[in-house]
C-alpha cells in the first residue's frame, strides 16, 4: 500500500512539472449568431394528449440507421426525433436553432462554432456534451458500422470537430464550401452509450432502442406488428421558440397493414387517422363514401413549393442489355408517360422532366424528358443491329428486349400495366414484379434488379454523388442504382463537392443534369407538388395547415415542419355521437394554395 502511494506521489509530482496544457480559443472577433425573431407556424390552439395512428407496409429490417439494410422508409421515423445543431426555418429557410443556441462562421469558410443549449438532453437524462459530437465523427468513420457512404462523407468532408468547452465547439469542413451551414449542422451521437464499438456492431444494436434528443422514443414493439412512439413528458425543448405547440400526440402508433388496399380499409374503420390520397382514384372515386359525405373525415388538398423527388424507372446499366446508350435511348422513348398521366392519374400529376427540378437555379428547365416515340425506338435498336421478332418485340443474337419492373405499390400497378401495354406496341416487353416493400428494397440495394420503379428524398441542393459518381457503382448498399460510371461525370462531380464558388457549383449542376440526360440511367416519371389527405375530423391543423416545403401534413416526427396537428378529445366524442345516431355534418374538402408554385397557379 505505501508503494502504491508513494507511486501516485511521484506520478502526481512528474505530471505537475510539465507545461499547461493549452486548451484551444475563440477567435476574438467571433460574431455569434442566433435566431428567434422568425415566425412560428405551429397553432397556439394546439393541445396536448391522444394517440395518432398509422400503418406502414413492412416492419423495418432494423433500428439501426446506419449499415446494412437500414436505408428503409421507417428510418426517417427514428431520425427525425434526433435534433441537429441548427435547421432551417421551413419557410423563410433562415438558420433556426436546434441543440445549439448560437453559431458563428469563421472567415476561413470552412469552420462554424456552436453553443449548445445547456438544457438538451438524452432521453435516458444524460445531458448533450461537446465530446458527443466528437463522438459522432469515431463512430461514423469506424469500419464496424459497415457503412461506406457515412465512413467516406465524415472522413472526406468534415475534417474535426474541436472542444473548448463542455458546450462550445467548432465543426471544420476539409475545405471552404458555400451553404457551409448544411453541411455542418451534425446531430450528437451518445458515446456513454455506445462505448468503443466493436465486429459485433450491426448484429448487437440491430434492434436497439438508442437514445436520442427529439419530442419521441420507441416505448415498445413487436416485430411484424407494430412499433408504439411514446412522447417524452418532460422533453428538453418543449418550450424552445419554434417547438412551442408542436409534437402533441401523447403516442404514435406504427401497424403494419402489408397492403395499402388493406390499409384504405383501416383508415375508413378509424382504426388509422389518417390517408394519402395523392393517387387520384382515392381522391376522386374511392373517397366517396359515407364517412367523408357526412363530414367524419376531412379531405385536403395542400400545395407545397418545395424540390421534386427523382421518381422514374432507374434501368440497371450492369445488366448486359442496358449496357448500350442506344438501347437506353429506346427504353426511355418506349415509356409512354403522358398516357398514364392522362389516362390513369386523371391529368393530376405533372411531367417530371429530370432528376433536379425545384431547386432554384440549380435545375436546368431547359431539359425535357423523352417522349414516347416509336420511331426513335425503331431508329435506336436498328442502330445497335436489333431486329423485331416474330411476336414484335426487339431481338438481337437470341436475347429478346424483354426486362423485369420491380415495385411494391399495389396502387402503381394500373400505371405499369398502361407502360407495359404502350412499350410492346414499341418492341419492349417489361415483366412487372410486384414485392413487398422489404423485398424490393434489397433486391434494388443488392443490384439485382433489371429496372427499379421508384424515387430517392430530397435535399435542399441537389445530390449528385450518391446516385451516379462512379465510386458508388458496381456494388451493393449505395444508392447507385443504375451503376452509372461516367470518368466525365465523376470529374464534374468531384468539381462540384470540391468548389467554393455558388456560380461555378450552379453552372456544374446544369452541365451535370445535361450529362446524366445523354448518359440515361433513368426515365423520369411524375412530379406531385401538393399533399392530399384524408383524415378524421377530430384531428385538426393550424392555418395554414402546412408550410411551404411540409411533405406531409400529418408528419408526427420531423423537427424542421412536422408535428404540427393535435387531437381534439371534443370533437372525437362529438363524432363517435354523430355516428351513432346517423347525424351528418358538412362534408369538408380544403383546398389550400399559400405556397402553391408560381408556374403552376
Amino acid at each position: 500500500m505505501y508503494f502504491k502511494q508513494k507511486l501516485s506521489l511521484s506520478l502526481l509530482i512528474f505530471l505537475m512539472s510539465l507545461p499547461a496544457f493549452a486548451a484551444p480559443q475563440l477567435p476574438e472577433d467571433i460574431q455569434w449568431q442566433t435566431n428567434e425573431n422568425d415566425p412560428v407556424f405551429a397553432s397556439p390552439e394546439a393541445q396536448k394528449g391522444g394517440t395518432f395512428n398509422t400503418a406502414i407496409l413492412a416492419f423495418p429490417p432494423t433500428f439501426r440507421t446506419v449499415g446494412p439494410d437500414s436505408n428503409s422508409g421507417f428510418r426517417s421515423a427514428i431520425l427525425d426525433n434526433q435534433l441537429s445543431l441548427i435547421s432551417l426555418h421551413p419557410n423563410t429557410l433562415n438558420i433556426i436553432p436546434e441543440l445549439a443556441t448560437h453559431w458563428a462562421f469563421d472567415k476561413d469558410r470552412k469552420t462554424m462554432y456552436f453553443r449548445l443549449n445547456p438544457k438538451a438532453r438524452w432521453s435516458d437524462g444524460k445531458p448533450v456534451t461537446a465530446d458527443d459530437y466528437v463522438y459522432t465523427l469515431e463512430f461514423m468513420r469506424s469500419k464496424h458500422i459497415i457503412a461506406p457512404w457515412y465512413n467516406d462523407y465524415y472522413t472526406n468532408e468534415i475534417e474535426k470537430v474541436e472542444v473548448f468547452d463542455p458546450l462550445t465547439i467548432a465543426v471544420v469542413s476539409t475545405k471552404a464550401v458555400p451553404d457551409l451551414h448544411l453541411r455542418l449542422g451534425l446531430s450528437p451521437t451518445p458515446r456513454h452509450y455506445y462505448g468503443e464499438l466493436k465486429e459485433d456492431f450491426v448484429k448487437k444494436y440491430n434492434w436497439k432502442i438508442v437514445p436520442n434528443t427529439g419530442p419521441y422514443q420507441i416505448g415498445d414493439f413487436k416485430k411484424g406488428r407494430h412499433i408504439r412512439f411514446d412522447r417524452k413528458k418532460d422533453w428538453w425543448a418543449a418550450d424552445l421558440h419554434y417547438f412551442k405547440n408542436r409534437f402533441n400526440a401523447d403516442r404514435v402508433i406504427y401497424s403494419v397493414v402489408r397492403n395499402h388496399n388493406v390499409q384504405w380499409e383501416y383508415f375508413k374503420k378509424a382504426k388509422i387517422d389518417t390517408f394519402g390520397l395523392t393517387f387520384p382514384d382515392y381522391w376522386h372515386i374511392k373517397s366517396e363514401i359515407p364517412e367523408v359525405e357526412k363530414g367524419y373525415i376531412h379531405k385536403i388538398w395542400f400545395f407545397n413549393d418545395t424540390q421534386q423527388s427523382a421518381q422514374g424507372l432507374w434501368m440497371n446499366q450492369d445488366q448486359e442489355i442496358f449496357k448500350d446508350k442506344n438501347v437506353r435511348y429506346a427504353f426511355a422513348h418506349a415509356m409512354n408517360i403522358e398516357k398514364v398521366i392522362s389516362e390513369v392519374l386523371r391529368n393530376d400529376y405533372f411531367r417530371l422532366e429530370n432528376g433536379n427540378v425545384g431547386y432554384g437555379p440549380y435545375s436546368n428547365t431547359k431539359i425535357r424528358a423523352r417522349r414516347f416515340d416509336i420511331a426513335k425506338v425503331e431508329e435506336y435498336m436498328k442502330a445497335s443491329g436489333w431486329e423485331r421478332g416474330t411476336d414484335g418485340i426487339w431481338t438481337k443474337e437470341g436475347q429478346r428486349f424483354s426486362v423485369e419492373v420491380v415495385y411494391y405499390h399495389e396502387e402503381h400497378t394500373p400505371r405499369l400495366v398502361v407502360l407495359k401495354e404502350e412499350a410492346k406496341k414499341a418492341g419492349v416487353e417489361l415483366r412487372i414484379q410486384k414485392l413487398d416493400s422489404s423485398a424490393w428494397y434489397k433486391k434494388v440495394m443488392e443490384k439485382k434488379h433489371d429496372v427499379s420503379w421508384g424515387g430517392w428524398s430530397t435535399s435542399l441542393r441537389p445530390r449528385f454523388w450518391e446516385h451516379y459518381h462512379s465510386v458508388n457503382a458496381h456494388k451493393p448498399q449505395t444508392n447507385n442504382i443504375s451503376n452509372t460510371d461516367d470518368p466525365e461525370l465523376d470529374k464534374m462531380i468531384d468539381t462540384y463537392r470540391n468548389s467554393l464558388d455558388e456560380q461555378e457549383r450552379i453552372a456544374l449542376s446544369l452541365k451535370m443534369q445535361k450529362k446524366i440526360y445523354e448518359i440515361c440511367p433513368f426515365v423520369p416519371t411524375f412530379m406531385v407538388p401538393y399533399v392530399r389527405e384524408g383524415y378524421w375530423r377530430w384531428w385538426r391543423l393550424p392555418a395554414p395547415p402546412g408550410t411551404k416545403t411540409s411533405g406531409a401534413l400529418f408528419d408526427p416526427f420531423n423537427s424542421t415542419s412536422g408535428g404540427l396537428f393535435w387531437y381534439d378529445k371534443n370533437m372525437h366524442e362529438e363524432t363517435k355521437k354523430a355516428m351513432k345516431q346517423g347525424k351528418a355534418f358538412e362534408p369538408v374538402t380544403i383546398m389550400e394554395e399559400t405556397y402553391k408554385m408560381e408556374f403552376l397557379k
